[in-house]
Parts: structure tokens; C-alpha cells; sequence
């Protein structure tokens, strides 16, 4: 599948119905009237974000999404039939944007959230509902109430508990590979990923979801590699595990530029609780790994942490690091026990 995570979308809402002119012709009886129903309600654009879906690609084939109109109004006073709101599904961790991308108009956060974006117009009255004792014959009617549109921009956040930064080749696909069910693409080369991964870690009895971006090199908030267009998705974690190779020419410049970069993006990134992991220990031995996380502490890092994610040395104590950053239950354990009590009820549970 691929990954998609903005997509600008026209949305319209579904005009109201017209009321009818009618009146009544029925044999044997003496006197007649108006009789012309209302018009029908149009539909509603709903968004509603759902289970199972990652990535905006289906709206790079659809853009514009259009409810129906309501039904006109008939004789005998029949209304005329409201039209089925049109629901739009969206990941969850979308966000809604005006045009402008100046305001959030939505933040859908968690399964099954739905948010009326345009109102359907109201059906338009018939000419029985003129009818008074001073006009007993109204030829009058509404023709409904228009429809409502906009154009909105979809940006996907994904929803993780920790992100996983640092350099190209810092080896965060072989780490997230390590320690979850990632199946992300491992190469000897740089910018080996090219869209975020998400991976659910399972260490001593919790369960957190753990993001992995492409990396950041000097001048991605200008444009430079990938740029940091990816960032997005690491604003709603706890912590971040800033991964540094312990096999690069400067480990100390290498926490410099990532951290630089997340202060330029903005969004508090530079706030957020980093772990600093010295990784590929199996590259080195003890006295270089002991050197150069001196040198890191020297230069602000508040913990170093020395791991391989070939290897798996040191990655017990670093998760146990970052468990101690997240509530006592994560989103994927309350999902988890969720599905557990519906099954022991005996009833039915559907991801979406």
C-alpha cells in the first residue's frame, strides 16, 4: 500500500428538497385544497475515523465528495424523502485544515469519532403548510435550502506512543525491526526509509506503538535529503529514542544536527523527553563506547544508552527507559482489553 499523508478534498453538502404545489381533485368530495408536501432534508458530509486504515491514498484518487439532495415534496402531503448522510472514513490521527492550512477545523484522535462538517439544507415547505384562513388557496412554496461546500486539506499524524529519530544509517529499521513487528526495509545505504513505519512493542506485560521516520540531515527543515515534512508524525509521542551510530565519524555532531532540526521544525519537538541511544555496540568495544558517551553527557544528553539492534544488546534497559515515560495503560493496551471484555461478554467486536 502506499503511504499518503496529506490530500486536499472538496466537500458539498446536499441541497434541500423543494416543497410541492398541489391541491386536492377527488371525486365526491366537495371541497378541495392545498395539499403539497414538504421537501426532504439534504445529506450531511460526516467524517468518521475508522480502524484499520494508515494512509490518505484513496483520496488521491477521489477528491471531491458530494451528498444528495433531498427529495421534492408530493401531493396528499407527502414529504419528500431526506438523503442518506454521506460518511467519509479517515485514519485515525487525521486532522482537518482550512483551504489555507491556517486553522484545524477537526483532530480525530481515537476510533469511531465522527464530526458534521456541512449541514445538509432543509427541505423547502409545500403549499399546504401556507394554507390559513385568509388564503385557503396558496400557490406559494419554498425551493429549499442550498447546499454548503468548502475545500479542506487532510493531514495525517500517526498516532504512536514514541518515535524513533536520528541520522541516516543511525540503523532505526534494524532496531524497530528488533523490538516490534515492523518488517521495515534494512540497507547498507541511507534514507532506506522513505515513509514513516509503525511497529507495536511488547515488553514486560505493556504494549506501546513505536514510529519510525525517515532521517534528518543538516538543512531538512530547508528542504535538504527527505526535509522534515515526516515530523508531523512524531508531534503527538511521549518520548523520542534519539538513535546515534556509534560507527559515525562524530556522535556528539550527529545528536547536534537532529536536535537542531527538531527545535527549527517547531511544535515542541525539542521539548519532548529524548532518550539518547549509542547503537551498532556491536561495531565497537567497551572503551570506545564508554568515550563517547562522556562526550554526549558532556554535550547535554541527560542519559546515554549503548544497544544493538542487530544484537539486541542493551535494548531491555532502554525499553524499560521509555516505559517509564508512558501511562500505566497505552491506546494499544486499552484497545487490547476492549476486545478481551467483548469476547468474555460473549458479544461481537469490529475494528472499525
Amino acid at each position: 500500500m502506499h503511504f499518503l499523508d496529506q490530500a486536499k478534498v472538496y466537500l458539498q453538502s446536499g441541497a434541500g428538497g423543494p416543497g410541492a404545489v398541489s391541491f386536492r381533485r377527488e371525486k365526491y368530495i366537495e371541497y378541495g385544497g392545498p395539499d403539497g408536501g414538504n421537501g426532504g432534508k439534504g445529506g450531511d458530509i460526516v467524517l468518521e475515523a475508522v480502524a484499520g486504515l494508515n494512509t490518505l491514498i484513496d483520496f488521491r484518487y477521489s477528491q471531491h465528495f458530494k451528498a444528495k439532495r433531498g427529495a421534492h415534496g408530493q401531493g396528499k402531503d407527502k414529504t419528500g424523502a431526506s438523503a442518506k448522510d454521506l460518511v467519509i472514513a479517515v485514519p485515525v490521527g487525521t486532522q482537518v485544515l482550512s483551504e489555507d492550512k491556517e486553522e484545524v477545523l477537526a483532530d480525530f484522535t481515537e476510533v469511531g469519532q465522527r464530526e458534521i462538517f456541512l449541514e445538509g439544507g432543509m427541505g423547502g415547505r409545500g403549499n399546504a403548510s401556507y394554507k390559513s384562513s385568509t388564503n385557503r388557496a396558496p400557490r406559494q412554496h419554498q425551493p429549499g435550502e442550498p447546499s454548503e461546500e468548502m475545500w479542506v486539506w487532510l493531514r495525517l499524524k500517526l498516532l504512536a506512543d514514541v518515535g524513533l529519530v536520528g541520522l541516516p544509517n543511525a540503523g532505526k529499521s534494524t532496531f524497530i525491526n528488533a523490538v516490534s513487528n515492523a518488517g521495515a526495509k534494512v540497507g547498507h545505504y541511507a534514507f532506506t526509509t522513505l515513509i514513516p513505519k509503525l511497529g507495536v512493542v511488547r515488553h514486560k506485560g505493556r504494549e506501546f506503538v513505536l514510529a519510525d521516520i525517515p532521517g534528518l540531515i543538516e538543512g531538512a527543515a530547508d528542504g535538504a535529503g527527505i526535509g522534515d515534512r515526516f515530523l508531523g508524525h512524531i508531534e503527538r509521542c511521549r518520548v523520542l529514542i534519539h538513535l546515534i551510530d556509534i560507527a559515525g565519524e562524530d556522535p556528539v555532531e550527529a545528536m547536534r544536527v537532529v536536535r537542531e532540526e527538531l527545535a527549527a521544525y517547531g511544535a515542541e519537538l525539542e521539548d519532548k523527553p529524548q532518550l539518547v541511544a549509542l547503537n551498532k555496540l556491536d561495531l565497537a568495544d567497551a572503551e570506545l563506547a564508554e568515550a563517547f558517551s562522556e562526550e554526549l553527557l558532556r554535550a547535554g544528553a541527560d542519559k546515554v544508552f549503548t544497544v544493538s539492534g542487530a544484537s539486541g544488546e542493551g535494548i531491555e534497559g532502554l525499553l524499560d527507559a521509555v516505559l517509564a515515560y508512558l501511562p500505566e495503560r497505552t491506546s494499544t493496551e486499552t484497545k487490547a482489553v476492549e476486545v478481551e471484555e467483548t469476547a468474555e461478554d460473549g458479544g461481537e467486536w469490529s475494528p472499525i
